[in-house]
């Protein structure tokens, strides 16, 4: 069968290979890689016979591949931590390049191979960062945002790499040529500014009026690879022109549905990328070449994690920031495998650095996890070791903080708590690390401390031990905990409230003690199906009874493994039930020109009238002689069916 056969071998072994790197929470593109290498030349057993076939087959995977990159790149994601990314990244890059060609004289390399070797482990693995943080709870941190933006500008740094490093092989050459290459680029850049941006949008905009599904995935792909095609035919990287296609399109009003329908055959595609990578891979040459992939690793991982961490810090990222991201991105990533293919097509590397760098690759993505989790042990140790940076302050009280409520985390939800509890008079701080948060909150008048809220000096500075509440509002549930264990040791009995993402999160923080635990989006979709109930005029005891029921369902296995936590959800279902609802009087209201005492409210419907809004003012607890009008905006407090039975009672 030739190569269908070839290709049906290399999706079953994916296949099998991305089920194993799931089950060992690992990213898929280790199993994908680890599959190639079984099906490879190199290894016996049912094995690819036409491996150049999937080799051309594999540059559509890296067209697709850097074709996405392209409908995913925004500038917005970059203005959070713009100052590290855009100056600290080309910083970094360089940096490990003068590592890489300090490895490669040492391995006694050529000039063009050592710098080959340090463009190739410049690079980090975004698939496997993002896997790591996720799985760690970590989304959402400074430490990642700050990763998440470097990591955004060094997979565009594939681009001026892929032109450059291959016109090292002509050397005489010199300047002239990668000259020559880089104004080749900056044209053809300028002509997809100012063509394509009118050109394909207005062709999407067509394609897209027949409201055909097949026809709109055949006319992104046809755009991603023609154009890649017609940059290959003017010289330039095929996949630089499938880069650029991307970016021009995720401009448009069709980037977001582009990039849903191209990602399963990018994945595809990139799935017989990643396999033929694995298929050139030697196991012999690990084996045979054991001390030197080991002390490169080595090299690598402590001198890529310094060069990040120093930069975080240089950049002003304090405390456990740049311990974070130097165990994080230390790795060699995959967009390296990217580089490496076109130095082998290109004759740039040859096959002992092309398998130096592929091992040395897999290797550190699969030791990311392991190094990534000492993070939060390591900087506790350091703290241990080293006095603790100073604390910032902002408008706090003179006399001190006493009796208040301390916010860790100075994010939406933590301002938007701030906001209310300032309205209503009530002492606060808010802990924040993000000093972008930090001066938004300073401007808005709060009482803030420039800190981590994980760390005691930093709660003892935010008065804990005299605090009436801490509210934990960042999403990672890695950082909440560590909040927590401090809070725990400066004033055990202090009441936490905290928020989750999922149902594992709820009983780990419950676990440590956590007073009530609030998950946002369950709420809020919660919620938003209530005011629909509402709007479609169901009685309001089933809208509770439903509420309570979708709640009971969600907190069942909490409320099972723990007796205490279900005490205090029927605490909080009664309080549900004793809700508060309002009601207006209509003219024909048989209450009107009512008192309240003559209406018998109370023994009619058992709900009680706590309050009446009469053109804007507020009667709360109106007396027996209270006399009701046309319009007025009555408040009762009752179960669900006393509050039916006084909606009843006000139409009649």
């Amino acid at each position: 069968m030739g190569i269908a056969a070839d290709i049906a071998i290399i999706v079953v072994a994916g296949l099998i290979g991305g089920i194993i790197a799931q089950r060992l929470r690992q990213p898929l593109i280790l199993g994908y890689i680890l599959a190639g290498v079984i099906v490879g030349p190199y290894t016996g057993g049912v094995t690819v016979v036409e491996v150049h076939d999937i080799e051309l087959l594999a540059e559509i995977g890296v067209a697709l591949l850097l074709f996405a990159l392209g409908l995913e790149f925004s500038l917005k994601e970059l203005r959070p931590v713009a100052r590290v990314a855009l100056i600290g990244t080309p910083i970094q890059i360089g940096l490990t390049m003068a590592l890489g060609y300090a490895i490669g004289q040492w391995q006694g390399m050529s000039w063009v191979h050592s710098l080959w070797l340090g463009g190739l482990i410049a690079l980090s693995s975004t698939m496997v960062v993002l896997k790591t943080l996720s799985n760690q709870g970590r989304m959402g941190t400074l430490s990642s945002r700050v990763m998440i933006g470097m990591l955004i500008v060094q997979d565009l740094a594939v681009v001026p790499l892929m032109i450059i490093l291959p016109q090292l092989n002509d050397p005489e050459a010199g300047l002239p040529l990668l000259g020559w290459a880089a104004l080749r680029a900056a044209l053809f850049l300028l002509v997809m500014v100012l063509v394509g941006t009118r050109l394909l949008p207005w062709l999407m905009r067509y394609i897209a009026a027949w409201n055909s599904r097949e026809l709109f995935l055949l006319a992104i792909t046809a755009i991603g690879l023609g154009v890649g095609y017609a940059t290959y035919l003017s010289g330039l990287s095929f996949a630089l022109g499938a880069f650029v296609a991307g970016m021009v399109l995720s401009e448009s009003d069709y980037g977001h549905q582009a990039l849903s329908d191209i990602i399963p055959l990018r994945d595809l595609f990139g799935l017989l990328f990643f396999v033929s990578v694995g298929m050139l891979l030697d196991p012999a040459f690990l084996l045979n070449n054991l001390v030197v992939v080991a002390v490169v690793v080595l090299v690598v991982t402590l001198g890529k994690g310094l060069i990040f961490g120093l930069l975080s810090r240089l950049f002003g990222y304090r405390n456990i920031v740049p311990l974070a991201v130097g165990l994080g991105l230390f790795q060699v990533g995959e967009f390296s495998f990217v580089l490496a293919r076109v130095g082998v097509a290109t004759n740039s590397i040859d096959a002992n650095l092309y398998s130096l760098t592929l091992t040395v690759a897999i290797v550190t993505m699969l030791l990311t996890p392991l190094l990534s989790g000492f993070t939060a042990p390591l900087h506790s140790l350091r703290l241990r070791w080293f006095p603790a940076e100073p604390v910032q302050t902002v408008n706090l009280p003179k006399a001190g903080l006493h009796g208040h409520v301390v916010i860790a985390g100075g994010g939406r939800v933590g301002q938007y708590v701030a906001q209310v509890l300032q309205r209503m008079g009530l002492a606060f701080v808010i802990v924040e690390l993000d000093f972008r948060r930090v001066e938004e909150a300073k401007r808005a008048g709060y009482s803030v401390i420039f800190g981590d809220a994980t760390q005691q000096i930093v709660l003892e500075a935010a008065e804990v031990d005299e605090a009436r509440l801490v509210l934990v509002t960042v999403p990672s549930v890695f950082t909440a905990q560590l909040v927590v264990d401090a809070v725990r040791l400066l004033n055990p009995p202090l009441h936490i409230v905290a928020r989750a993402e999922g149902l594992e999160q709820m009983q780990t923080l419950h676990q440590q003690g956590v007073y009530e635990i609030v998950q946002p989006e369950f709420e809020a979709g919660l919620e938003m199906t209530r005011q629909a109930l509402l709007h479609l005029n169901l009685p309001i005891s089933e809208i509770h009874l439903y509420t309570d029921q979708v709640r009971q369902e969600l907190y069942a296995p909490l409320y099972e493994s723990h007796t205490e936590y279900t005490s205090l959800s029927q605490l909080q279902n009664v309080a549900r039930l004793l809700a508060v609802e309002w009601f207006s009087l209509p003219e024909q209201s048989g209450l009107v020109d009512c008192t309240l005492g003559e209406c018998h409210i109370r023994s009619r419907t058992g709900a009680s009238v706590v309050g009446v809004m009469r053109n804007g003012t507020f009667t709360p607890n109106p007396p027996v002689s209270y006399r009701f009008q046309a319009g007025d905006w009555v408040a009762v407090m009752g179960s669900s069916e006393e509050l039916t039975a006084f909606g009843e009672l006000v139409e009649r």
